[in-house]
């Protein structure tokens, strides 16, 4: 025998959904089977998903484990090596890999490092393990990892000390932008120091706020890439290893992707799944003729088709005739469901029952809220009637510093930009443009100024810094944690620094309100950046 075949299946599951998941992995081992592949590898936890939180303590959960390696017994001619959860004699449960062969269970290994940071809660469920696995086939030397497994460098030295030659890791590894060429980087230069390949397996979909990438790789032990699996895509990728030559052997891969087409296709995979997983048939959206609301449309098109996409335009007083030609042709253009209602009436209803309690009041953002909150009212009324998701389209330098209304432009159940910074924004607009002869969103959306059109002649900037400015400053201190101090000594006016750290601590409130959206980054609100509505923080140093 001169060589073998390993597969990487990068799976999406449904969390929860343990039978469809075996089924699914079923099918993914007889393609690999159709490649002649020797063994399969499935990503962490992969009959139930990851992360499947407090479905991990149903009692039910060990039974129905226990069927699912019954359905998985009966593939034959391949070695299978998935994820799943173990429920042990000993009482503890551990976050699992079993390797199994024609209906034989080989080997069972529980993950040793349990990540407790960021988006990980594992303490919480599992046990840590505290052996090896280790085993032969096809005249290799195979060990098996669990994602943080592989980034504690004394578990990969154990594994090189047993004459390993090639690592087995199953992943859920979660996406951010810069992440997937970040791991490839990173275990390239471990492969080379340790010399062992690494054959790298990873969960792709979205999953609520999360998104797995996938781009699944295999690395030998020179720190040549072999196979780097395209992201966003779930499929069966196969890579032979040359016995004689002691290598894998390189795979044509997919180019990587820039940062925007990254950023792009990874809000698209996040949408179409949270709307189809959880049983809607469309969306929903407030279309303003803005940039916001704008990208969200286009990413909601490609995500479910513009078949299931709705948008209404709901002009007031205030807004301009630009805007609604704008967002007109933009509906035209992408051959949605459109509508235009005007909210004059419910506006003015408000008005003339809130009149006697207002009295000679002067106008203030209470009469812009109540436009705002007049929309989403229609939105949510549109919603119950015909069952589509309503999608909100704020950003997360607007939700940062509160400038957006509470049951108001705030409405929805998936926020699709929550972890896009608005100049982000501006990128991915025009990288959405790039794809096609005739751009789909109007190059006046993105050239003029950004306006709420909440009162005469507003724009953005009457209320906030410049957006580049504004965004510079958020990015030191939500996603650095930079203080005040610190800040200002990068070279930011203090007046403005402490203008917008104020507005980003008064608002957590808000924030702690608003629906889920996709994660992209590593200090994403609501998982990661968890501050106490309430407190007496100090902002300075």
């Amino acid at each position: 025998m001169n060589s073998f075949k390993i597969s990487l299946a990068q799976f999406s599951p449904h969390i929860g959904n343990i039978e469809a998941n075996v089924q699914k992995m079923i099918e993914q081992a007889n393609a690999a089977k159709q490649q002649n592949a020797d063994i399969i590898v499935f990503p962490e936890l992969s009959t139930l998903g990851y992360p499947a939180e407090d479905l991990l303590l149903r009692p039910s959960l060990s039974k129905r484990t226990a069927a699912a390696f019954e359905q998985l017994a009966a593939v034959k001619d391949i070695v299978l090596v998935f994820g799943f959860v173990n429920q042990a004699e000993d009482g503890h449960r551990y976050n699992s890999a079993a390797v199994m062969k024609d209906g034989q269970v080989l080997g069972i290994y529980n993950k040793q490092n349990l990540p407790n940071y960021s988006v990980f809660d594992e303490k919480r469920y599992f046990t840590e393990g505290h052996q090896h696995l280790v085993f032969e086939y096809l005249g290799h030397k195979f060990g098996v990892l669990i994602c943080e497994d592989v980034w504690t460098l004394e578990s990969v030295q154990q594994l090189a000390q047993l004459n390993v030659e090639s690592i087995l890791v199953l992943n859920a590894s979660p996406y951010e932008v810069g992440k997937p060429q970040h791991r490839i980087v990173t275990l390239k230069e471990l492969a080379k120091q340790l010399n062992i390949s690494i054959v790298y397996a990873n969960q792709v979909g979205g999953q609520d706020d999360l998104i797995f990438d996938g781009t699944s790789f295999v690395i030998n032990n020179s720190g040549e890439l072999a196979l780097e699996a395209p992201s966003f895509k779930e499929d069966v990728y196969t890579v032979e290893y040359d016995i004689q030559n002691k290598a894998y052997k390189k795979v044509e891969s997919a180019s990587a992707l820039d940062t925007m087409a990254e950023i792009y296709q990874a809000l698209v995979m996040a949408t179409r799944d949270y709307v189809q997983r959880s049983g809607f048939p469309g969306v929903i959206l407030g279309l303003s003729g803005g940039i916001d609301s704008a990208l969200t449309l286009a990413i909601a098109v490609d995500a479910i088709g513009a078949d299931k996409v709705q948008a209404v335009m709901m002009p007031y007083t205030y807004t301009s005739q630009i805007s609604v030609e704008d967002a007109t042709e933009q509906a035209k253009r992408m051959g949605i469901t459109f509508g235009i209602a005007e909210i004059h009436p419910i506006v003015n209803s408000f008005m003339q029952t809130l009149a006697p309690f207002f009295g000679n009041s002067p106008a203030d953002a209470t009469e812009e809220n109540l436009q705002a909150r007049s929309r989403g009212t229609l939105l949510m009324g549109l919603s119950n009637k015909f069952g589509n998701l309503v999608l909100s389209t704020g950003n997360k330098s607007e939700l940062s510093v509160g400038y957006c209304t509470l049951y108001g432009d705030m409405v929805g159940g998936f926020a699709v930009l929550k972890d896009v910074y608005k100049t982000i924004v501006f990128e991915l607009a025009k990288y959405r443009n790039s794809l096609e002869e005739i751009p789909v969103i109007p190059e006046r959306v993105i050239t003029r100024p950004p306006s709420a059109e909440l009162r005469p002649d507003q724009k953005d900037q009457d209320s906030l810094p410049a957006y580049d400015v504004l965004d510079a400053i958020l990015y030191a201190y939500i996603e650095e944690d930079l203080s005040q101090d610190d800040i200002i000594t990068k070279g930011f006016d203090q007046a403005v620094v402490e203008k917008v750290i104020k507005l980003v601590d008064r608002n957590e409130y808000k924030r702690r309100q608003g629906c889920i959206g996709p994660r992209i980054s590593s200090r994403a609100f609501s998982r990661e950046r968890r501050y106490p509505i309430v407190n007496g923080w100090k902002p300075g140093v």
